[in-house]
C-alpha cells in the first residue's frame, strides 16, 4: 500500500479520536514549549553578558598587578603593583602584533564645573584607549602623545558626566576642576551603558596617564595595562610574550603581575548561564520522554481497540509493513503537530517572559529544528513497539476478537 493511502488512513484513526488524540500531544507540546522557552532565556542572557563583554573592548589584553611575597608578608591579588608606563611603552614598541595599549590609572574625584559637582571616576589613559575599548567620540578630539609628554591638563569626559555637569551647555572648550586644578574638556564620548560588571561606563572623566600619575591620583605606579591585539588568534601569543617580557624586565624577581586575556573574561562570565542552559533544557527534555511513553501508551489501547480493524485489513490483503507504517506515521503525526504547537507555545511564553521581567531572549533557528525533530524523532522511537506488535497479529486471531 502507498504511503499517502496508509497516511490518509491513519489521519482519519486519529480524526475519530480528537480528545484522546489532542490529550496524547499535549505531553510533547508541553516539553517542546519547556524547551523552546528555556534555552531562548538562556541564550538571551548568554548573548546578553557577551555584548557587555564586548562593550569593554575588541580584543583585549589585560596587565594586572599581581601577589607579592615580601620578607614573609604576603599580599593578595592586586596588592601591590610595579606595574610602569615604561613597562606600557615596552609592550607596544617590542611585542608585535599589538595594536595600542593603554597604561591606565584609576581614581575617585568630586569634580566641580558649570557651578556643579559630580562625585565621578577619574581615569589615567594613554591615547590608544579609544581604540582599545573601541569606543567613539560624540564630538571633539582625543588628547594626544604630546599632551602625556606634558602632562597637560586636559579631559575628554563620558555622557553621564556631560549631562550632570553641562546640561544646558556644550562641554567641550570647557573647564572642570579636579582635585583643584582646572581641566580642559577636549571632548565627550559615545554613550556605552552599563558594563557586565555593573558600573555606569559613561559615569567617568578621562585625562592623560601622567598627568593622573603626578597631578590627580599622585601614585607612582600603574593601575592596569590595556592591550589590543590585532586579531583574536594572536591573542594567546601576544599573552605569553607579554608575560616574558614584563618578568624579562623585572630580573630574577617574583612574577608580580598577571596578565588576563578577554576570551578567559567572557568564557568565566558565560559558563554559570550555559550551565544553567543547559540544567534547564535537560530537565525540560525529560518531560519530552514523557510524552513519548504516553504516546506509546496510547498507541498500544489504540492496537487493543482495534484489533479486529486490524485482522479485516491483513485478511483482505494488507502486508505486515502496512500496519506497522499506519501506526507509525499515527504516532509520528501527533508528536510532529505537538513538536509545532509546542514551539509556538515556547516562542509565545518566552516573549511573555520577556516583557514581564526584563529578561532578554534570543530564539534561534537551530533549537527550534532541534526541538520538531526531537519531537519527530520521539514518535518514531515511542510508536515502533506499537506498530511492531499491531504488524504481528494474527489475522485469524484478530477477527476473533470481540
Amino acid at each position: 500500500m502507498r504511503i499517502t493511502a496508509t497516511s490518509v488512513i491513519a489521519l482519519r484513526a486519529l480524526r475519530r479520536n480528537k480528545l484522546r488524540s489532542i490529550l496524547t500531544a499535549l505531553g510533547i507540546i508541553i516539553g517542546v514549549g519547556a524547551v523552546i522557552a528555556t534555552v531562548s532565556i538562556g541564550n538571551g542572557a548568554k548573548n546578553q553578558v557577551e555584548s557587555q563583554i564586548a562593550s569593554l573592548g575588541q580584543n583585549v589584553i589585560t596587565v594586572f598587578p599581581g601577589s607579592t611575597n615580601t620578607g614573609g608578608t604576603r599580599g593578595g591579588f592586586g596588592a601591590a603593583s610595579t606595574l610602569t608606563i615604561e613597562d606600557a611603552e615596552a609592550i607596544e614598541r617590542e611585542v608585535l602584533g599589538v595594536v595600542a595599549v593603554s597604561a591606565e590609572v584609576r581614581d575617585r574625584q568630586q569634580i566641580l564645573a558649570n557651578g556643579l559637582n559630580w562625585n565621578t571616576t577619574v581615569m589615567g589613559e594613554s591615547p590608544g584607549y579609544l581604540s582599545v575599548r573601541a569606543w567613539d567620540l560624540a564630538q571633539g578630539n582625543m588628547f594626544t602623545d604630546a599632551d602625556m609628554r606634558s602632562t597637560a591638563k586636559v579631559a575628554i569626559i563620558g555622557q553621564t558626566v556631560a549631562t550632570e555637569l553641562y546640561p544646558d551647555v556644550d562641554p567641550v572648550g570647557q573647564t572642570i576642576r579636579i582635585r583643584n586644578l582646572p581641566f580642559k574638556v577636549l571632548g565627550v564620548l559615545k554613550p556605552k551603558g552599563f558594563s557586565f560588571f555593573g558600573s555606569d561606563q559613561d559615569d567617568v572623566v578621562i585625562v592623560p596617564t601622567t598627568s593622573a600619575m603626578r597631578r590627580v591620583a599622585r601614585r607612582q605606579y600603574l593601575s592596569s595595562i590595556l592591550i589590543q591585539a590585532q586579531s583574536p588568534t594572536m591573542m594567546s601569543r601576544i599573552q605569553q610574550e607579554v608575560t616574558d617580557l614584563l618578568q624579562q624586565r623585572r630580573g630574577d624577581r617574583e612574577a608580580d603581575f598577571t596578565v588576563r586575556n578577554q576570551l578567559e573574561l567572557a568564557e568565566a562570565a558565560t559558563a554559570t548561564s550555559k550551565t544553567m542552559t543547559v540544567l534547564l533544557g535537560s530537565i525540560a527534555g525529560v518531560s519530552l520522554i514523557v510524552g513519548g511513553i504516553g504516546i506509546m501508551n496510547i498507541m498500544l489501547v489504540s492496537v487493543t481497540e482495534r484489533t479486529r480493524e486490524i485482522g479485516i485489513r491483513l485478511a483482505i490483503g494488507a502486508h505486515d509493513r502496512d500496519v506497522r507504517i499506519q501506526f507509525l506515521i499515527e504516532a509520528m503525526i501527533l508528536s510532529m503537530l505537538g513538536g509545532i504547537f509546542g514551539v509556538l507555545i515556547g516562542i509565545g511564553a518566552s516573549q511573555v517572559v520577556s516583557s514581564q521581567t526584563g529578561m532578554p531572549v534570543l530564539i534561534s533557528t537551530a533549537s527550534v529544528t532541534g526541538a520538531v525533530a526531537f519531537s519527530a524523532f520521539v514518535g518514531i522511537v515511542f510508536g515502533f513497539y506499537p506498530a511492531h506488535k499491531a504488524a504481528k497479529l494474527d489475522p485469524i486471531d484478530a477477527l476473533r476478537f470481540e
